[in-house]
């Protein structure tokens, strides 16, 4: 387990990070409540993986996909699921065991579609505008 304490401006650095102590590790889950800046890390991990233009939140979509220099990278944002059918309706196997960059926000409306190896990502806002992330390999 490793946790960050940063300010937004030093975020590339932390994405950069992330994905280095992840080493073959896909899949990513993002937990903190809104408006902690789980799709701004997103962003900079994505932007760490050569995703050319800008990744958004999939807020009503369920998932973006970007393309990525080694394949595609998919983000998720299953906040507005009303159960885990809705994923399941959506083919979400195919996402997660692609072997593709995953991205997952909200992941706690999934708890028993969760791959068995990931990482866990916590991000909270702290009152000073910084914020802390704590990484946990599953």
């Amino acid at each position: 387990m490793n946790s960050f304490l940063f300010q937004l401006d030093q975020i590339n650095t932390i994405a950069s990070q992330i994905l280095a102590e992840a080493a073959n590790q896909t899949i990513f889950l993002f937990y903190g409540e809104m408006g902690a800046g789980k799709t701004t890390l997103i962003k900079a991990m994505a932007e760490a993986l050569g995703i050319e233009g800008q990744a958004s939140s999939p807020t009503f979509a369920i998932v973006n996909e970007y393309a990525g220099k080694s394949g595609p990278v998919y983000h998720f944002d299953f906040y507005r699921l009303k159960n885990q059918t809705e994923a399941l309706d959506m083919g979400y196997e195919e996402y997660f065991y692609s072997g593709n960059y995953c991205f997952i926000e909200w992941p706690e409306r999934i708890p028993d579609l969760l791959p068995l190896n990931y990482i866990e990502i916590h991000i909270s806002a702290n009152a000073d505008s910084s914020r802390q992330i704590t990484l946990v390999k599953i």
